[in-house]
C-alpha cells in the first residue's frame, strides 16, 4: 500500500497548454511546451504536470476510447513571459488537496488510481476538481522502474 496525504497545495503560476486529444499525446504536449520555454527564455521551477479534467474512471476511459481527452499540461514558472497560440500563463488554482505517490511504469498508473479512490470513499472524500500527475523525473533519462509521478486530487 501506497502513502497517501492530505496537503495544502499553493496556487501556481503556470505556462500551460490545453487541447483535446489521446492521453498518448501528454509527452509530445510536454516536448512542444518545454521547447517553446526555452525559446523564450522562461524560468521554470519545478517538473511538469499534466490536470487530467475528465471527473471519473468512467469518463477517462471513455475519452480514450474516443479519443477525446480534454488534456492539459503545465510547468510552474516565475517572473515574466508571454504566451503564444494556445500556450498561455495562468494561475493554477490550489487547495486541500490528497496525494499519492506512484512509482515505476506509467502504464502501471491504473493500479495507483484504484487504490486512491478506493482510499477516498473509505474516508468519504469526493473529488472537487481536475487530478494532476506531476512527473517527477524525466523518462528519456530514468529507468521506467524509477519512475516517480505524483498524483494529486483537490477535495
Amino acid at each position: 500500500m501506497r502513502s497517501i496525504l492530505t496537503v495544502d497545495a499553493p496556487t501556481q503560476k503556470v505556462i500551460g497548454i490545453r487541447r483535446t486529444g489521446r492521453y498518448e499525446e501528454i509527452g509530445s504536449m510536454i516536448m512542444e511546451l518545454a521547447s517553446f520555454i526555452e525559446e523564450h527564455k522562461i524560468t521554470v521551477i519545478g517538473p511538469p504536470a499534466f490536470i487530467c479534467h475528465e471527473e471519473s474512471l468512467n469518463a477517462v476511459q471513455s475519452a480514450a476510447e474516443a479519443g477525446s481527452a480534454d488534456i492539459e499540461v503545465a510547468f510552474p514558472i516565475e517572473g515574466e513571459g508571454r504566451g503564444s497560440g494556445d500556450i498561455r500563463i495562468y494561475e493554477l488554482p490550489g487547495g486541500q488537496m490528497v496525494r499519492i505517490i506512484h512509482m515505476g511504469p506509467y502504464r502501471e498508473l491504473p493500479d495507483t488510481y484504484q487504490e486512491l479512490f478506493r482510499w477516498l470513499g473509505d474516508n468519504h472524500l469526493v473529488i472537487t476538481g481536475p487530478i494532476r500527475e506531476v512527473y517527477i523525473n524525466d523518462p528519456k533519462t530514468t529507468e521506467e522502474d524509477l519512475l516517480v509521478t505524483w498524483i494529486y486530487a483537490p477535495i
